[in-house]
């Protein structure tokens, strides 16, 4: 069962001491395009959106997945190990969301460069369903409140890095929390316009638990438990029964995930489909930021649910 509090904010202190995995403390030089920049590699086009935010002009980011790519499956090119090798920051999520970056930093044969882990030892990180300890879901960025905890680490892993312009990044990280705080006020109100009754969903992967507890949201279910694995017969058929049992009226599914599997279910249960999410990565216009992923994502929800129970 997942916790249902919400759960609390770290101080900036705790923060700063829990946030950071280095292999070392002294900052590489890099190969940045951008004269005087900090080069940042990151695993996913939303981690790469982040730290543009707190970033800004300063830092030069590439992200090794591609948008509309797939964190779960994704194996590194010799293009990524290079990028790797130049970079003066790194920054994954952990938790098992992207670890294969790890394996991608040894093969770089580079020691030294300071690798940011965002979500490892945040509060309240719940479990993947059917699991035990040591398989948490890494998904906390589908959160705007977790994001918030990711700017602080990225903001005190670039002053670790570029100390000289430690108070612009401190600035850039208050203006972007700000954004941030905006938009959770923005998602509340606008889940508060669906029936309590319709606010149960089903969706492709285990990605949406953190955006689910935080806005009164019920995940009934998840077609697959592991992007690439398919599921047991046996399986499919206990989770047709949750939704008829529940009642619900959608299921969602990721638009890099086949829509298949979400197709039979919906046949199966007359449910709706809505297969245009996003989560692990940025997409085509409108989905260019992390900001329009979760508005873009709630509208979807709101289209589908936003009906008379």
């Amino acid at each position: 069962m997942r916790p249902s509090r919400r759960h609390p904010i770290l101080s900036l202190s705790l923060l700063a001491a829990v946030a950071i995995g280095v292999a070392a403390c002294a900052p590489s030089s890099g190969n940045s395009p951008g004269a005087g920049t900090v080069t940042v590699v990151t695993t996913t086009t939303v981690f790469a959106d982040i730290v543009r935010n707190v970033g800004g002009d300063l830092v030069t980011v590439t992200s090794l997945v591609p948008k509309n790519g797939d964190v779960h499956t994704f194996e590194p090119k010799p293009a990524d190990i290079r990028a790797v090798a130049g970079a003066s920051l790194l920054v994954m999520n952990g938790l098992g969301l992207d670890d294969w970056l790890e394996k991608t930093i040894s093969n770089a044969s580079k020691q030294g460069t300071p690798l940011v882990k965002l979500a490892v030892g945040l509060p309240g990180i719940a479990l993947l369903p059917g699991e035990g300890p040591g398989t948490e879901n890494p998904h906390l960025f589908m959160d705007p409140k977790y994001v918030e905890l990711y700017v602080d680490r990225i903001a005190a892993a670039l002053k670790q890095v570029d100390p000289s312009h430690a108070a612009t990044y401190d600035a850039q990280a208050a203006a972007y929390r700000a954004k941030l705080e905006a938009l959770d006020a923005w998602v509340r109100a606008q889940v508060a316009t669906i029936p309590a009754a319709n606010r149960k969903l089903v969706t492709f992967h285990d990605a949406f638990p953190y955006y689910a507890r935080e806005y009164g949201i019920t995940i009934v279910g998840v077609a697959v438990e592991a992007p690439g694995q398919d599921p047991s017969a046996g399986y499919t058929a206990r989770l047709v029964d949750a939704i008829r049992a529940a009642g619900v009226k959608a299921i969602f599914s990721e638009s890099q995930f086949p829509a298949k599997l979400v197709q039979q279910l919906a046949a199966e249960t007359g449910t709706k489909v809505v297969a245009n999410l996003y989560d692990d990565a940025l997409g085509d216009p409108p989905v260019t930021s992390y900001e329009e992923v979760i508005r873009w994502d709630t509208q979807q929800l709101l289209a589908a649910l936003r009906v008379s129970a």
